[in-house]
Parts: structure tokens; C-alpha cells; sequence
């Protein structure tokens, strides 16, 4: 199955893993911040995602301090970044709810931003997928690690044409940070 091809236009989800989490003792799971490695490679995703033209125009990112790092990190790497709506019901969130938030995204956004965490990204990007470039989906049917990038596209006249199997996998990236 390919990308369904119709009205609209070219539409992208660039789907973004939070990076690294640090584990500190008694800290609640919401409440955990980016390890040293996460914090050197959410930049390097921010870097990726403005050298492979995928600047958003609008980013939606879970509360969870790790994703809020991540989105601060990466967003940092641009010129001026897009708005962004932080949203609690990302946090935890699983395909249906995910697909929720995306589909309230206002028609004029080409394209949107989801940071948040798994197994809800991972579920998401093979839900969506009809097909993909290169080996992509299989990549992710392996593993969709932490500060991984998949981006799905489509055409649609508003982001609710977004639906299982509708989109092309068109890419995975797994930036990662240089050592110190």
C-alpha cells in the first residue's frame, strides 16, 4: 500500500522520541530530565531536522520534563522556532489519543512536530504507515529509540484526513550527539 494521494497538500508529521532520560532516585516518572547523552543528542536532532528541511510550523510536545528538554534542545537549533502547545494528555499517550491531538492541528500547518515518548510514537509511525522508503518501517518495527525521527507524509485538505495506513514513511533518522 502506498501513501493515499488526493486533494490537499503535501502534508508531514515529523515524529520525534524524547532524547536520554536520567533514572534519579525518587524522582516520579513525568518529572525525569535528559541524562547527559540526551542532552547532547536532542541538539543533533534539531540540527538534523533543519538540515533535512523539516523546520515545523507548529510543535506538539508532551509536559514530561524529558520531552519539554528535548523540544527546548532541539528548537534551540533554529533560527526562530514555531509555536508549540505543550500537551498533559501526551504524556502516556497511546495511538488513539495521539491521533486525536494531530488531528486538531489547524489546516494551515504543513507541518507539525510530535514530541513525546513510546511505546505510543513507535505504535503511531506503523499505524500511519501504509509504506515507506527504503527499509524505514522495518527500522521501526525493530526499534524506535530514544531521539529517533520518522516522517510521515500525505496529502490532505486538513490533518483529520490522517488516518491508519494513509501515510508514506519517508524517513527515519537516529541523530546522535558526539562525545565530549
Amino acid at each position: 500500500m502506498t501513501a493515499r494521494t488526493g486533494a490537499g497538500p503535501l502534508r508531514r508529521l515529523v515524529v520525534l522520541r524524547h532524547a536520554k532520560s536520567a533514572w534519579p532516585e525518587g524522582v516520579a516518572d513525568h518529572d525525569r530530565p535528559l541524562g547527559p547523552r540526551g542532552r547532547r543528542d536532542a541538539p543533533e536532532a534539531g540540527r538534523a531536522l533543519a538540515a533535512s528541511d523539516l523546520l515545523p510550523d507548529l510543535a506538539l510536545c508532551s509536559t514530561a520534563v524529558r520531552a519539554r528538554q528535548t523540544w527546548e534542545l532541539a528548537s534551540a537549533q533554529w533560527g526562530t522556532p514555531p509555536p508549540v502547545r505543550l500537551d498533559p494528555e501526551l504524556y502516556g499517550a497511546d495511538v488513539p489519543e495521539l491521533l486525536a491531538a494531530v488531528h486538531e492541528t489547524p489546516p494551515q500547518v504543513v507541518t507539525l512536530l510530535l514530541v513525546g515518548h513510546n511505546p505510543g510514537l513507535e505504535e503511531l509511525v506503523l499505524t500511519l504507515a501504509g509504506d515507506s522508503l527504503d527499509d524505514a518501517l522495518d527500522d521501526v518495527r525493530v526499534k524506535f529509540p530514544t531521539s529517533a525521527i520518522a516522517v510521515l507524509a500525505w496529502h490532505g485538505t486538513s490533518w483529520r484526513s490522517l488516518e491508519p495506513g494513509t501515510a508514506l514513511l519517508t524517513s527515519l533518522m537516529v541523530p546522535r550527539g558526539k562525545l565530549r
